[in-house]
C-alpha cells in the first residue's frame, strides 16, 4: 500500500514552518522570522521536499495552520494552500493553531495561548471534542482546572512541533469531507477600513453603434 505523503506548513507566528510526513519518517524545516514569509515559504517548502526525495506530484494532501495568530501571516499560508492543492488536486486540510498545540497530549487539557495586549487565546480539549475557543483578558481567565499548555501557561510543552502536529491532524483526516482551509481569527484586523468613500468608476465604453 502506498504510503500517504503530507506536506504541512504553518506561518501564524513569528516563523515559516514546514514538515513533510511519509510514515514514520518526518522532514522539517523551521526558521524564526518577523516578517518575509510570503517570500520565504516556498523556496522553504522547495528545500524540504529535496532533501526528502520527494516531488510536489507525489503529494497525498496538505495541512495548513489555520490560526489564531498574526493576521498577515495566516493569510499566507492558506492562499499558499488552497493553491497548490488546486494545482495538485489534492484536498486542502485547515488545522487551528490550538488544535496543533492540544495535538497528542493527555485529555483534558487547556490550550492558553499568548494573544498579546494582555489577552489570550482559550480552548478546552477532552475525550468528547474540542470546546469553543475564546479570547479573554488575562485577568478574566480565572482558574483553570486540569491540565494546561501553551505560551499563556506554564503548562505541558507541546508533545512536537506544530507543524508536525498540523501534519499529523491532517492524515487522520485524510479521506473524510473536510471544509475548504480559511483563516480563523479571534481578534479583527489591526488595519482599519479607510474613512474615505471610495472612487465611483465611470463606465467609459462607448456607446454601440445602431446601423439602420
Amino acid at each position: 500500500m502506498k504510503l500517504a505523503k503530507i506536506l504541512a506548513f504553518d506561518t501564524s507566528a513569528a516563523h515559516c514552518a514546514a514538515v513533510l510526513l511519509c510514515g514514520d519518517s518526518v522532514w522539517a524545516k523551521f526558521e524564526v522570522m518577523e516578517k518575509g514569509q510570503a517570500e520565504r515559504l516556498m523556496p522553504l517548502i522547495a528545500e524540504l521536499l529535496a532533501e526528502a526525495g520527494v516531488g510536489l506530484a507525489d503529494i497525498t494532501a496538505i495541512g495548513v495552520g489555520t490560526g489564531p495568530g498574526n493576521f498577515t501571516g495566516v493569510r499566507i499560508s492558506v492562499a499558499a494552500a488552497r493553491g497548490l492543492a488546486l494545482g495538485l488536486g489534492v484536498p486542502a486540510i485547515g488545522v487551528t493553531r490550538l488544535e496543533a498545540l492540544a495535538f497528542d497530549l493527555p485529555r483534558p487539557v487547556t490550550v492558553i495561548e499568548d494573544a498579546r495586549r494582555g489577552e489570550v487565546y482559550v480552548q478546552r480539549f477532552d475525550d468528547g471534542g474540542p470546546g469553543v475557543a475564546r479570547m479573554v483578558s488575562a485577568a478574566e481567565l480565572g482558574v483553570v482546572e486540569g491540565a494546561m499548555t501553551g505560551s499563556g501557561c506554564d503548562g505541558l510543552p507541546a508533545a512536537m512541533p506544530i507543524a508536525e502536529a498540523i501534519a499529523r491532524i491532517a492524515l487522520g483526516r485524510v479521506g473524510s469531507v473536510q471544509p475548504r482551509p480559511a483563516p480563523f481569527y479571534l481578534r479583527g484586523a489591526d488595519a482599519a477600513p479607510p474613512s474615505d468613500l471610495p472612487p465611483v468608476i465611470l463606465d467609459l465604453a462607448p456607446p454601440t453603434l445602431v446601423i439602420p
